[in-house]
């Protein structure tokens, strides 16, 4: 059974499962970047009237939708097309290994800890209003990263990244000066 939850974005929605949607991490699809996609269920999803992006992640989606749709038009036809999938298939939507965000030359001290309070301290948090948040680099006391899924475009965004991110990595990580999303 699907249900589904606000946001803070009032352009986007978020569809919880008891089946498992991803089992590669939280992703994200844009409708623009959609051409060359493999994933069938995401490529029809991206198409439906509407549906500007799509974040997946493990007992969740996200969807964000432009604004000459309606939810009472869109929802009806989103829980349809998961419940659709999960009828003919018994595996994630989304299948594969969770990347890591850590790369080789990324070895530096602070960066790990970055990641981890990114991973364990607000990552939750922004799950649970249907978006992610990306680590994409720390230089000179600023980190960079890259907000996801219903946090994208959100009015109350910006406020989340300045009042609740910044300030948690200042706290847990005294080389952290602020922090930007691209």
């Amino acid at each position: 059974m699907i249900q589904t939850e606000s946001t803070p974005n009032p352009n986007s929605l978020k569809f919880l499962s008891e089946k498992i949607i991803s089992a590669a991490g939280t992703e994200e699809f844009q409708r623009a970047k959609s051409k060359n996609l493999d994933n069938k269920f995401v490529k029809e999803l991206l198409e439906f009237k509407g549906v500007e992006l799509v974040l997946l992640s493990k007992n969740f989606l996200s969807v964000k939708k432009t604004d000459d749709v309606t939810w009472n038009e869109l929802k009806p036809m989103v829980i349809s097309h998961i419940n659709e999938y999960f009828e003919k298939n018994d595996e994630p939507i989304l299948k594969g290994n969770i990347k890591s965000e850590i790369t080789k030359e990324d070895d530096d001290e602070t960066i790990k800890k970055i990641i981890d309070v990114l991973d364990t301290k607000i990552r939750p948090a922004v799950a649970r209003d249907g978006g992610d948040i990306k680590f994409k680099s720390f230089e000179n006391g600023v980190v960079n990263v890259e907000l996801q899924g219903s946090c994208s475009g959100c009015p109350s965004s910006l406020m989340t990244l300045k009042q609740g991110v910044q300030n948690l990595l200042k706290h847990y990580v005294k080389e952290v000066n602020s922090v930007e999303a691209n």
